[in-house]
């Protein structure tokens, strides 16, 4: 998987060299993140139907040298970094959260791609440590105990992860549809299966709405599949359907409506499957 994304990068970088131009610090984001993926680097919240019940983003990834290259700069490559973490919350004291997990991930990514903005194809690479805890808010001082008899799991995950995704336009609708798999050089617990494997698809159009104060208004759906195993793979699914505010690929809010069903999304909670409808809102910062 990374042998094969580091020739096609040797490759592009190869070609048309006298046309290629490095950049410290480009703008915006090379590879925006997969909607419909729970590991992305993201800054928002997700409300569960169930009372309480939160998914909260914080982190981001951002671009940290460019380079353009070939005919009318159809060649791109970037590198970059990435720290994010999400947190589980299942209720409030007061104004004080309970936050009963966290799931936390640092690493680089590169991203090559091939195209303009009308008809591109990508392929991003990430290299990630992934670490999972149980915090204050699952543990009962009154009771001097964890709560529900679940202790914390010592859950760690080192994997690289490669995603091909191909974008553009018809007429007024964009879309980008994209497949990928990753692979642990480390995993613990041992039954956690080393291969994850995913595949969604994006569309957005802002023909439907127009624009707000000047700014485009985006409205969009996404799914995505992800199979992962705990000895056995199985299979996880979320469709989203909202609105973005702001150009497509540039900084704006967004609000939207999700379904998810499959496995747990907080990793202290492995072996445990969940269904849930909910709402959303996050902010890209590109």
């Amino acid at each position: 998987m990374i042998r094969a994304f580091l020739v096609l990068l040797c490759t592009m970088i190869c070609v048309r060299p006298c046309a290629s131009q490095f950049t410290f610090l480009p703008e915006g984001s090379h590879f925006a993140p997969l909607k419909a993926n729970i590991q992305e680097a993201r800054i928002g919240v997700f409300k569960f139907s169930e009372v309480g019940d939160m998914k909260v983003d914080i982190g981001n990834s951002i671009d940290l040298i460019g380079f353009r290259g070939g005919a009318d700069a159809r060649l791109g490559v970037t590198v970059g970094i990435d720290f994010m973490a999400y947190a589980f919350t299942t209720g409030a004291q007061g104004l004080r959260l309970q936050i009963d997990a966290i799931d936390g991930f640092f690493g680089g990514n590169m991203t090559a791609s091939l195209g303009g903005d009308s008809d591109r194809v990508t392929a991003r690479l990430r290299l990630l440590h992934h670490s999972a805890h149980l915090v204050d808010g699952h543990y009962s001082v009154a009771a001097g105990a964890w709560l529900d008899n679940r202790q914390p799991v010592a859950f760690t995950r080192d994997f690289g992860e490669l995603v091909l995704a191909r974008e553009g336009e018809t007429g007024a609708m964009r879309v980008r549809y994209y497949a990928g798999t990753s692979y642990a050089t480390l995993v613990r617990p041992s039954p956690i299966e080393r291969f994850a494997y995913l595949a969604g698809v994006e569309l957005s159009t802002p023909a439907i709405i127009g624009a707000l104060w000047s700014r485009p208004v985006n409205l969009f759906t996404a799914y995505q599949l992800t199979l992962t195993g705990v000895e056995r793979y199985a299979a996880s699914h979320q469709v989203q359907a909202g609105a973005k505010f702001g150009d497509w690929t540039g900084k704006g809010p967004t609000i939207y409506v999700a379904y998810y069903t499959g496995r747990h999304m907080f990793a202290e909670y492995y072996n445990e499957r969940i269904s849930t409808v909910g709402v959303g809102f996050t902010v890209d910062f590109f």
